[in-house]
């Protein structure tokens, strides 16, 4: 099981930069609320800094999910230099999105916009089960190293189970990406991802 991805870990769906335009154009759709999609939509929150994760996080969503993604970065109509219009229009979007995920690498922990964008989406979509991690860490960091650990503690994360796992009645576990969380027992708790988005 994977439960924190090294940066690049989703290079090979990795958008070009026509694709990245493509996004913007979604993105401005969305964002005006012209877009009528019958697709989920997602609030992608993250650090700017992230780009390159960013866009295979981007292409996965995209070509394995077929999603409609919102990238406040890629959003024309956000103020030039980040204000309180800024925020009033960030927690707009995300009361518009079906979904809230975090691309959770160490910078986006640590960024005091993206904890602020964490924290409207918890009050949003964390009692509807609608809001998840994407936990990244460095490369050739062990997990334990990783700064958002206590974040998985309390949001539901993204995983990769390898096929190798099982439930804990004992049946087996597919091989595929998962949102996985923890009850109040303790107890490990995964849904499919496909079915997390869509449900």
């Amino acid at each position: 099981m994977i439960s924190v991805f090294e940066r690049g870990y989703l290079n090979n769906y990795k958008i070009t930069d026509s694709k990245l335009n493509e996004a913007r154009m979604t993105t401005k759709s969305f964002s005006e609320g012209s877009t009528y999609s019958s697709k989920t939509s997602v609030f992608l929150s993250h650090k700017h800094s992230d780009l390159e994760d960013l866009k295979g996080l981007i292409g996965f969503f995209s070509r394995l999910y077929d999603v409609e993604i919102y990238i406040d970065s890629m959003d024309e109509k956000m103020p030039e230099k980040t204000n309180g219009e800024t925020a009033k229009r960030i927690k707009k979007v995300i009361k518009m999105s079906d979904r809230f995920i975090l691309l959770a690498t160490d910078d986006a922990v640590e960024s005091k916009w993206c904890n602020w964008e964490l924290g409207y989406g918890d009050a949003d979509k964390f009692d509807k089960d609608r809001i998840a991690l994407f936990p990244v860490k460095e490369r050739g960091a062990n997990d334990f190293q990783y700064k958002g650990n206590e974040y998985m503690q309390i949001y539901p994360f993204i995983t990769y189970c390898d096929g190798s796992e099982t439930y804990t009645n004992g049946s087996h576990v597919e091989r595929g990406y998962y949102v996985c969380h923890f009850n109040k027992d303790g107890i490990r708790v995964i849904t499919k991802l496909n079915d997390w988005l869509k449900s």
